[in-house]
């Protein structure tokens, strides 16, 4: 009797199940608004160089003054004739500015003043946010398998606080640059770690639709959530305040979540992961037989034994993953897949200032998309298979950004509404992309390295979104280019999930030996044959139930 089918006795579609729906639907809430809490502290609205002759103008006539320059935020008059059309420039640097604010919201580059030639310096402390999130991923993820998926999301969770509350009393280039890498530290781990768990908890049909679901709906929440929590406070300082302390109550997740029974497994600590499978059945009302406990024990004793006796003396290191030739290659194309689909999903869901709009309402507007991407994320890799849902949605995105760019290319004779509508179709098709590649990843990593895997893989996505401002600024030497990039980075990351094997309906890796052997023999194209025939997508392809015997040679070749 293996995982999956003591978890089925003891409820994998129930009670609990839906605990832990619940719980990452918060989590959802409050992660959303930590990571874009970025974009909402510092949205620049239109403004220009204070004058005192501007003083009783409206915004309307101080635009149309200024209009006539090549920088009309940053250019600054000595004087001003009555009628508006003459004008003295000055040689010395702006240093006050009016706002035109949106909605009354006062952000954090209009209290400091940082715009113009101090620009610079909210994208250094940016920067930094993504180099804490890189760092944060990767000690998290490490964390994740060493002492446990729970305290590892708390710790992170911690650091998510601590950044954002501390950067209530930033006021200068060095402060805000480390409070931003503290709060990096949880942008990704304060969320992956929870997906992993529920992922090693819920039934294949609830993983699909129901997590997809809550993840979109909740995470939508999170972003209107946002928007309009600053405008209603109106400061960028109370915003943070607001926005940091749910993050403390993730903390009571350590009382109601059960640590993951597969990794305890792993660990050898076959004890535990059964109390935890007991813990289970009694929320979820399941009288489950102790024989049904002794053979699951067994199980784990004749397939696990020596892999788990190497991870208590000297841990399963994520590099053994690279000893075998299958794991190997499945390793480097996850890889590929995250540093190719994150810069895209940073680009593209960030990008909400010079559209024409209100950023607060872009932003709205983009959250408003994640709920039905996320349901039909769900619906279509239950019904063709993650394989296939990755694949024709990196596709169709890139179609997407491709057409929002060729609109932006016509600049002042651009038509919002259109570009708005492929903006928005653009992040609709990037959520199904990410949210396919994140699920696709997290079943393809065996579960005694998979904290660590899924960390180095979201990290190597991190580490390449700093390319999306690069992206974004040769549009001023060529402005369709964005858009090219975009579109053939989609395509080649459609080109790579065409080379990994598909995970619908089979039973997830544990061990490393398992990892190698999953599917094996399976073509590029397999899945669409599959699907065209009406069959499951695991025909042809079984896991291995290997003997004692040929799991111990495979678990050798893994060994230095």
């Amino acid at each position: 009797m293996d995982f999956e089918e003591i978890l089925a006795k003891c409820g994998n579609s129930s009670r609990y199940q839906f605990l832990l729906l619940a719980l990452y639907g918060y989590l959802m809430f409050v992660v959303s608004m930590h990571y874009f809490s970025q974009n909402v502290i510092s949205f620049v609205p239109d403004h220009w160089c204070y004058h005192e002759q501007l003083e009783n103008r409206s915004f309307a006539e101080i635009e149309a003054i200024y209009s006539q320059f090549e920088r009309p935020s940053c250019t600054r008059l000595e004087k001003i004739d009555e009628d508006g059309l003459n004008h003295t420039l000055s040689t010395e640097r702006c240093n006050r500015w009016f706002y035109k604010y949106d909605f009354g919201y006062k952000s954090m580059n209009t209290e400091l003043n940082w715009v113009c030639d101090e620009a610079y310096k909210p994208r250094v402390g940016q920067s930094l946010f993504f180099v804490g999130s890189v760092c944060g991923t990767l000690v998290f993820g490490l964390l994740g398998d060493r002492i446990g998926r729970i305290k590892a999301l708390i710790l992170a969770n911690w650091c998510g606080f601590l950044g954002d509350f501390s950067t209530m009393f930033a006021n200068g280039l060095v402060s805000f640059s480390v409070s931003r890498f503290i709060s990096g530290l949880a942008a990704d781990a304060n969320s992956y770690l929870m997906y992993i768990l529920i992922l090693e908890y819920v039934s294949p049909s609830l993983r699909n639709v129901g997590l997809n679901t809550v993840l979109g709906s909740f995470y939508c929440l999170g972003l209107i959530g946002a928007s309009w929590l600053a405008v209603w406070v109106g400061h960028w300082r109370i915003f943070l305040a607001c926005s940091s302390v749910p993050l403390l109550l993730v903390t009571l997740f350590y009382f109601l979540v059960q640590e993951s029974a597969q990794w305890l497994v792993t660990r050898n600590d076959i004890d535990g992961a059964i109390r935890r499978l007991q813990r289970v059945a009694k929320i979820n009302r399941r009288q489950v037989p102790d024989d049904d406990f002794r053979t699951f024990r067994s199980y784990c004793e004749e397939h696990y034994r020596k892999e788990a006796k190497e991870a208590e003396q000297s841990d399963v290191k994520l590099l053994d993953m690279l000893k075998t030739p299958r794991m190997r290659s499945t390793a480097f194309k996850l890889l590929l897949i995250f540093i190719i689909i994150t810069p895209c999903y940073n680009t593209i869901a960030r990008n909400v200032e010079g559209l024409g709009i209100s950023p607060f309402i872009m932003f709205s507007l983009n959250a408003l998309t994640l709920p039905p991407s996320g349901y039909l994320q769900g619906l279509l890799q239950d019904r063709i298979g993650r394989k296939a849902t990755a694949v024709s949605w990196m596709a169709i995105t890139g179609i997407f950004a491709a057409a929002a760019g060729l609109v932006i290319s016509q600049g002042s004779n651009r038509n919002v509404f259109l570009l708005v509508g492929l903006t928005l179709a653009a992040r609709f098709g990037v959520s199904i992309a990410d949210g396919a590649s994140s699920q696709f990843s997290a079943e393809l990593i065996p579960t005694s390295v998979r904290g660590r895997g899924v960390a180095v893989v979201h990290v190597a996505g991190f580490a390449a979104s700093f390319l999306s401002p690069y992206i974004l600024h040769l549009g001023t030497y060529f402005k369709p280019a964005p858009s090219i990039i975009l579109g053939l980075l989609f395509l080649s990351g459609a080109y790579v999930c065409l080379l990994l094997p598909e995970t619908r309906n089979r039973k997830l890796p544990m061990s490393l030996a398992e990892g190698e052997d999953f599917g094996r023999g399976e073509g590029m194209f397999d899945f669409i044959t599959n699907l065209r025939r009406g069959k499951r997508s695991d025909v042809g392809v079984e896991m291995s139930t290997k003997p004692l015997e040929e799991d111990t040679l495979m678990t050798k070749t893994l060994q230095p």
